[in-house]
């Protein structure tokens, strides 16, 4: 038994967490795109339903949910850069781990106080 469960055990590590986070952020920028596109589209349907469409923006969980958006880009975007840099310099691959965590570490300088200042109406 203990060798099955070698092979179906997840040992996870830092390549495999920025792979899962690019693809569910990917996804979430483009979930996020396809509604915009609609929305957009609404003043097809004239001003006054757009504008409807639009107040709905302003309800709390969708300014909360913007800030997410702006996270899952940022992140999508920096460890972007990450795959570039490994595609480019193969040698790159000997320091994954630690760009990695560069990707990390500049992602909450960038984001931590950008969503500050996106969430400050909550206290307000």
């Amino acid at each position: 038994m203990g060798k099955i469960s070698k092979y179906i055990t997840y040992r996870g590590g830092e390549g495999q967490w920025s792979w899962l986070l690019h693809r569910i952020t990917g996804i979430g920028v483009f979930v996020f795109l396809l509604a915009h596109i609609v929305d957009t589209a609404m003043i097809g349907w004239g001003p006054r339903i757009y504008n409807e469409t639009m107040a709905i923006y302003r309800n709390p969980v969708f300014r909360v949910g913007e800030v997410i958006l702006a996270g899952a880009v940022l992140y999508h975007a920096l460890n972007g850069i990450r795959i570039i840099i490994i595609d480019f310099w193969p040698e790159s691959t000997m320091a994954q781990k630690k760009l990695f965590y560069a990707v990390v570490v500049v992602f909450a300088v960038l984001f931590v106080p950008a969503a500050i200042y996106m969430l400050a109406w909550m206290v307000k």
